[in-house]
């Protein structure tokens, strides 16, 4: 753990990896849950949900109530790290069943952290709140640093799949940065990744947020240590959003060849809308919709529904043509046909957002919005905010 701590993995797993190897080939639980541990420290994903499985089973199987929480926590933070969002809530669920008969606090808390960020790519912002503050009551009052770090990267998360990345970025910024509200040590670097594509979302400029770019270094070396086996891909797609047009296209490409070497639905998706939001602002919308296909497929594939909306929403306004015309409401007259980015505009204002809020979920300028926002009430003959929500209500 020392060599951890330092960052030196290959020591860590030379020592660890004998120790994994011991304790998976034991049948109780406890030694099945510290192999578990192991493997997540060292990433090695594969094994902890193999190990953590099988002592789950036992635990079951040989009626050892007051370990199944805890076991059941780790494995819903395995799925979670694989990127298996639908089995980590199905774990995170039983293990807080199973909590509730046997009560223990800080289990609790870091299921309910777990059960945070599984929501917060379900698109149910109530269920991402209710779940994070259940895990931060607790976090708080008992210094649960690891709990806290998972709970508010869980609202970023949620802040970011809604496009607001002005506050996923502030929510991020402590947990990444140094200081005494800074994030736990063995988390820090896994949020990076969130915290660098908000920047670039809320700023539109690197130079609005100065410490993105040592930040992503620190996460480049992290990931060429091996303690993410999803990091390699990631910090490519990180670099290709802060690098110019000449590099970014090169990035992308390299970050999806990075993406097939290891099963990540969610991370790969995320990297499929990247790219595709990349190539349709640069007026390229048959590369884009390739890319956006992509990213759709991949977020239905994990539940993702949040992404899968606005992957849907890019695709459309990249020129896909939707299968079946939403059908209007009785008695309610059809809309004028707005194109694919009137319609995006029309609902966020509709939804309350300011013209420089929808811009930068948008990514255009706010000059951009405001021509639309002219045409868009010529076409609907409204003159109002106001009168445009009602007009589009239905």
């Amino acid at each position: 753990m020392r060599s951890v701590l330092h960052g030196d993995f290959e020591h860590a797993a030379s020592l660890l990896r004998p120790v994994l190897n011991g304790l998976s080939a034991q049948h109780q639980p406890s030694r099945l849950l510290s192999a578990g541990t192991i493997a997540l420290i060292l990433g090695d994903l594969v094994t902890a949900r193999q190990v953590l499985g099988q002592a789950l089973a036992i635990a079951r199987s040989e009626a050892v109530p007051t370990l199944l929480p805890r076991i059941l926590e780790h494995l819903a933070y395995a799925e979670l790290r694989a990127g298996r969002h639908h089995q980590a809530r199905v774990h995170a669920e039983a293990g807080l069943e199973a909590a509730a008969e046997h009560p223990q606090r800080n289990v609790t808390a870091g299921l309910s952290a777990v059960l945070a960020l599984a929501a917060s790519i379900a698109g149910d912002p109530a269920a991402v709140a209710a779940h994070a503050q259940a895990a931060l009551s607790t976090a708080h009052a008992h210094g649960l640093s690891q709990v806290r770090t998972l709970a508010e990267w869980a609202r970023a998360r949620a802040d970011l799949g809604h496009g607001n990345a002005d506050h996923a970025a502030a929510r991020l910024a402590p947990l990444v940065g140094a200081g005494p509200r800074q994030g736990h040590f063995g988390l820090r670097m896994m949020v990076v990744p969130c915290y660098v594509e908000a920047a670039v979302l809320a700023g539109h400029d690197i130079d609005a947020h100065p410490d993105v770019a040592p930040l992503l270094g620190q996460y480049g070396r992290w990931a060429s240590l091996g303690a993410d086996p999803q990091a390699p891909a990631i910090v490519l797609r990180c670099r290709a959003l802060l690098a110019g047009d000449e590099d970014s296209e090169a990035l992308f490409t390299s970050a999806l060849a990075e993406h097939e070497k290891v099963d990540s639905p969610y991370e790969h998706a995320r990297t499929h809308l990247a790219y595709g939001m990349w190539l349709r602002r640069r007026r390229r919308p048959g590369e884009a919709r390739a890319q956006l296909r992509s990213a759709v497929m991949g977020f239905e594939h994990c539940g993702a529904d949040v992404w899968t909306q606005q992957a849907d929403a890019e695709l459309r306004a990249a020129g896909e043509t939707p299968t079946t015309a939403p059908s209007a409401a009785s008695g309610t007259p059809p809309l004028p046909q707005l194109t694919p980015q009137q319609l995006r505009i029309a609902h966020s204002v509709a939804q309350g957002a300011t013209n420089r809020e929808v811009a930068r979920q948008l990514s255009i300028s706010t000059r951009t919005v405001e021509y639309h926002l002219r045409n868009i009430f010529t076409q609907l003959g409204v003159r109002s905010r106001v009168a445009l929500a009602r007009r589009l209500e239905p």
